[in-house]
């Protein structure tokens, strides 16, 4: 039977040229290099320059994507950024990254699930593709979470970084069994009793800019499990297990809950792709830099299957499978 599959086309990221090591916040507030990297296995991070906004880093991510993909602006039909640090409270971010790519078509618009944005991002983008409604999605996950940081407060200021990754989805004929290539399945979920554990104190409606608040022991006891099941769903959902993963490209959050939850899914750290010790945590932006760097790196390959997994603020949380 013939299926709509959305494929990868291409995929490229950018981090900022600021590269802030754990020993910089040795002055601002009491911590040390070894307290973040046994709390968290984070050793370094990028942040923004001044005037650098998050359109500008989604936009440079974007072009490394067409690029890969051998596409240019005009290719694409729909833009999706999954952000929760957009320039404006409105336009969307996704139509200034239209506008910088020169972009005069399609449609472009926001994903707003914090650190789990690239995956209801790249859940909305393969219905948009299945349905017909676009033939090729450039999907972006970026963020500027320096902007929004208390740096008077060490549980949460050292966990965060800023970046931007993208890939380029694009409908392609599958057989409708396992071994087609691209999406072959998606879980979400979200759960807003738990808002006061990740939150930003401000927004529009309270005329407030807000700082980003986290109840850390609280995000990492539901992390895991929940984590664990999302993916192991999103496996049921396409007919495939653990078993069958090459890689787990999680949220980038936590070194800690990145064991957990491989460990929880039967699997070793050996298929993990891991690049949280390089930039933090880049919320939405954490698995499509991941995605990029490790197929820099040579770890992941056409054919392969990979699980993303991501939980954050809502609290909200899902997988995605596909096969390379």
């Amino acid at each position: 039977m013939s299926v709509t599959r959305a494929q990868v086309r291409g995929i490229g990221h950018y981090l900022p040229e600021r590269i802030v090591e754990n020993a910089e916040f040795e002055s601002l507030v009491e911590t040390s290099d070894e307290w973040i990297r046994s709390r968290s296995g984070i050793e370094r991070r990028h942040f923004v320059a001044e005037g650098q906004t998050t359109s500008d880093i989604a936009t440079l991510a974007a072009e490394a994507a067409l690029a890969d993909a051998g596409l240019c602006a005009g290719d694409i039909d729909a833009v999706i950024v999954a952000t929760s640090t957009a320039d404006l409270t409105f336009p969307a971010a996704a139509t200034m990254v239209q506008a910088k790519l020169g972009m005069t078509g399609g449609f472009a618009f926001d994903i707003q699930a914090v650190c789990a944005g690239f995956v209801f991002a790249l859940s909305t983008a393969n219905a948009l593709i299945i349905a017909g409604q676009a033939r090729r999605v450039l999907v972006i996950g970026a963020e500027t979470f320096s902007r929004i940081l208390d740096w008077q407060d060490r549980s949460t200021c050292v966990l965060f970084g800023d970046g931007a990754g993208a890939l380029v989805l694009e409908a392609a004929e599958g057989t409708g069994e396992t071994s087609d290539r691209g999406i072959l399945a998606s879980d979400l979920h979200s759960d807003g009793q738990y808002r006061d554990i990740l939150y930003v104190d401000g927004g529009v409606s309270t005329q407030s800019t807000g700082l980003l608040r986290m109840q850390g022991k609280e995000v990492f006891r539901h992390a895991i499990a929940k984590l664990a099941e999302t993916a192991h769903a999103s496996l049921e959902r396409a007919g495939l297990s653990a078993a069958d993963v090459d890689w787990i490209v999680p949220h980038q959050a936590n070194l800690r809950i990145i064991r957990g939850t491989a460990q929880k899914m039967g699997l070793g750290m050996d298929r993990v792709v891991l690049t949280v010790q390089d930039h933090g945590n880049t919320s939405a932006a954490s698995i499509p830099l991941a995605l990029s760097v490790g197929k820099g790196r040579g770890q992941i390959k056409a054919g392969q299957l990979i699980v993303t997994e991501a939980i954050g603020g809502g609290l909200a949380w899902g997988s995605v499978v596909l096969r390379w």
